[in-house]
């Protein structure tokens, strides 16, 4: 069982920037890679960042060079800065432990919820 609470999120214009955050533990980050995902209406939920414990990183093709994924060891949480947003990032993001299994990321299974509540983002003018 692991604890994630997600913060930030928001309406923003396009062009603009939010910060997610994503606070667990030390014993969680210690234990799982992290990802970020999202779901728009009506679509599937899609993974678009993640990190593994070592500290590497990897992105979805439509935020790469846009969204960066970070972990701080020290207050035990995991951020998502995104910048230069456009409509088509309006979605409710997750967080989520997992592992990355040959280069894919697969979110925790077992007994337990190991997603954060999601938070919404909408990109709008």
């Amino acid at each position: 069982q692991v604890n994630l609470v997600q913060a930030g999120g928001g309406l923003v214009q396009p062009g603009g920037s939010l910060r997610l955050s994503c606070a667990a533990s030390g014993r969680v980050l210690r234990s799982y890679d992290m990802g970020w995902y999202r779901q728009a209406p009506g679509q599937q939920r899609e993974f678009i960042a993640g990190v593994t414990i070592a500290g590497r990183t990897t992105y979805r093709d439509s935020v790469k060079g846009r969204f960066t994924i970070s972990r701080d060891t020290a207050n035990y949480t995991i951020y998502l800065q995104m910048t230069s947003l456009k409509p088509e990032d309006t979605a409710v993001y997750y967080c989520a432990t997992g592992n990355f299994v040959a280069g894919n990321f697969i979110v925790t299974k077992g007994r337990g919820n190991y997603w954060g509540q999601g938070t919404q983002v909408t990109v709008s003018s």
